[in-house]
């Protein structure tokens, strides 16, 4: 029989008191001395990390990615250097605006963000089940992000601001559209596609750059729910897309999605296949972030990505610490080698006797020129902090043509259904006028469907 492990305390100290506090007489009361208790009561109001601002409640699961595409033409990344390379990844999937405590299947966007653990370090893929976003500037992000949580005054959700806010910024209706379709409520995590969300770029050994979308095709097949199914759901089993994929994975059902780049050409296969040990250890410490590329991939000037590479790192500073690179779910395969020091939570030696500053005459770091990556050719010379392209106003093409020519009847009249359930939930004085600014917008998109909502709210539309 294997030798039973001692009850320690976090220091190490055989323990054996674990249930009883160290008191004067049977009846109390405790002393001060009682170190154990101290302990254990300390570490308990500490459990609780910050939840995420965004993306508080999801899941993860261990997997690996595999090269099945020759794409060395595009980018010079290692991990793409040739067909059948694979790496480990790990994916996060979530809701966007709920607490931890909501529901799986709110109507909502879902996140979709991958890290892969390659020989040059990790690449954090960022991104959503849709190819689209709600704002194209990041000093909107704030404002809009407060108008998905709650009424600062009741505490509770408010379709007032939430419409409120969309009504003023028309920019919106393209992904509005697609949130209150029946792609608002993926039946799971698995039967989603993944989108990058922003345009990145790609470098090969020519040092030429090309612009490149990433998009996650699920080899699952799509699969939705409607309005009403997904609320059937919420009360019944609010987890139930973690339950979906927990399940699927552990009797070796491996949900599989297909990397495609822009012009669709398939660069690999992506498989789920574990799930982690300790939730907590993996999921709820994962930080992603789309500052995190690798040699071979690259930015763009897109506004909301730059605005991601700083917003991302600096979450995570606050809620998991400086060092939260060094918890073993972020950490990079090869160990890094840098000269930042010191900070809470510390964990591989902090470097030892190296030194912190660069450049020195005593480690045998060095920076490879190789790795330099070439110059972004920008569109002015001048930086003008508030310029914006009025070239981009057209915000209602793109939303009519996926109500007129996307949508089967089925759908189209769900998602009038959606619309008009959630619209029907606006109040106050400003009632009217963000009903009608509202119905404006998507009259610009398509006539039917502005009428149809304004005749399921009952109220007189004014085109």
């Amino acid at each position: 029989m294997a030798k039973k492990k001692k009850l320690t305390t976090a220091s190490g100290r055989p323990y054996f008191e674990n249930e009883d506090s160290m008191t004067v007489g049977p009846r109390g009361p405790i002393l001060l001395q009682d170190y154990y208790l101290h302990e254990k009561l300390a570490h308990f109001n500490r459990e609780r990390i910050p939840e995420r601002i965004v993306h508080a409640k999801g899941t993860g699961a261990f997997g690996t990615f595999k090269v099945t595409a020759d794409i060395t033409r595009y980018t010079k990344a290692k991990l793409f250097s040739k067909v059948g390379n694979q790496c480990r990844v790990f994916v996060r999937f979530s809701t966007v605006g709920g607490e931890k405590g909501s529901a799986d299947t709110e109507r909502d966007p879902r996140g979709f963000a991958v890290k892969f653990y390659t020989d040059d370090g990790n690449w954090d893929l960022v991104g959503n089940n849709t190819p689209v976003f709600f704002i194209k500037d990041p000093k909107k992000f704030p404002d809009f992000i407060h108008t998905q949580k709650r009424d600062p005054r009741t505490n509770l959700k408010s379709p007032t601001m939430i419409w409120d806010y969309w009504s003023l910024n028309p920019e919106s209706l393209h992904q509005v559209m697609i949130l209150f379709s029946d792609r608002g409520t993926p039946d799971g995590y698995r039967f989603m596609n993944g989108y990058g969300s922003h345009t990145f770029s790609m470098i090969n050994r020519k040092n030429e750059r090309v612009w490149v979308k990433f998009h996650f095709k699920t080899l699952q097949g799509n699969k939705t729910l409607t309005g009403p199914e997904a609320e059937a759901l919420k009360g019944k089993d609010p987890d139930y897309a973690q339950r979906d994929l927990v399940n699927a994975i552990e009797k070796g059902d491996f949900p599989k999605w297909a990397l495609k780049i822009q012009v669709m050409i398939e660069a690999g296969v992506m498989e789920l296949n574990e799930i982690p040990a300790n939730y907590h250890a993996d999921v709820e410490q994962s930080a992603f972030a789309p500052a995190h590329v690798v040699d071979g991939i690259g930015l763009s000037p897109d506004k909301m990505l730059q605005g991601r590479i700083l917003a991302y790192p600096d979450a995570h500073r606050y809620r998991l610490g400086a060092n939260y690179e060094q918890i073993p779910v972020n950490r990079p395969i090869n160990p890094p080698h840098h000269y930042q020091r010191d900070g809470m939570m510390s964990t591989t030696g902090n470097m030892g006797d190296s030194p912190n500053y660069f450049p020195n005459r005593f480690d045998d770091i060095e920076a490879d020129k190789d790795y330099k990556e070439p110059a972004m050719k920008l569109d002015a010379d001048v930086a003008d902090t508030f310029d914006r392209n009025e070239n981009d106003d057209d915000h209602y093409t793109q939303a009519g043509d996926l109500f007129r020519k996307v949508m089967n009847d089925g759908q189209r009249k769900n998602t009038i259904s959606n619309f008009v359930g959630s619209m029907s939930g606006i109040t106050g004085p400003k009632k009217d006028e963000i009903i009608q600014t509202q119905l404006s917008h998507f009259y610009k998109a398509d006539k039917e469907l502005a009428l149809s909502i304004a005749k399921g709210l009952n109220v007189n539309f004014k085109p």
